[in-house]
């Protein structure tokens, strides 16, 4: 009898420790972006995939960010570029789309549809989605503004994905954050930029980690 029990117990035991090693795997992030995120004219290492994977792992997640965003990227682009994104099975998707959209002036109704559709992919693989926004410049119109600066809030409701309502909170036209350009964040500014997010992103991963909603796709196996 004692025997049997404690083969019973070295098993449970084993699945114990097995359930540990999973739920401690390595997770893989990846930001379908444009230039905000794809470190546009800055050094090595100074780009927002680079910066949120050493702060994530200074907080002791085994993680990768993946350089998967694309200067000049648009949500049409990387709807296009989707199922290639996710041939490397992320685990958890940034989706940082829209600011090419608009400073080209395209329809937001377009951006809405693509933004809706990369969405619904993710939701309907599995793959649990944080969605960052962004804002309209005022002089596109108040018709533009409203149309486009609402889709954000109302994508994340709708596919209920956490959102970062504005990528760059905090740095959008301060000179001591911004390359020479004005629009695109230096390092300082990306620093500020992961500071925002990595609260969301720690909280998916721990998510994940703990086997929560979402099991992403590498777990899931798609």
């Amino acid at each position: 009898m004692r025997f049997s029990r404690l083969i019973v117990s070295l098993v449970s035991l084993g699945v114990a420790l097995a359930s540990g090693a999973a739920q401690a795997r390595a997770l893989k992030v990846a930001v379908l972006g444009d230039s905000l995120s794809a470190g546009y004219n800055l050094p090595p290492g100074q780009g927002l995939t680079r910066q949120l994977e050493a702060a994530l792992r200074r907080d002791g997640f085994d993680v990768t960010v993946g350089d998967t965003a694309v200067s000049g990227q648009t949500s049409a682009g990387g709807l296009a570029g989707l199922d290639w994104m996710l041939g490397d099975k992320p685990d958890l998707v940034i989706v940082e789309l829209g600011a090419n959209d608009m400073l080209r002036g395209i329809d937001p109704k377009s951006t809405r549809a693509n933004l809706d559709k990369i969405l619904s992919t993710l939701k309907d693989r599995h793959i649990p989605a944080i969605l960052a926004g962004m804002k309209a410049q005022p002089n596109l119109g108040a018709d533009y503004v409203a149309a486009f600066d609402g889709l954000y809030p109302d994508l994340a409701q709708r596919y209920a994905v956490p959102l970062y309502p504005f990528i760059l909170q905090g740095v959008a036209l301060d000179p001591k954050l911004t390359i020479a350009d004005r629009m695109h964040p230096n390092g300082d500014g990306v620093a500020i930029m992961v500071r925002g997010l990595k609260p969301l992103v720690a909280k998916a991963l721990t998510a994940l980690n703990a086997g929560g909603p979402g099991t992403g796709a590498a777990a899931a196996g798609k």
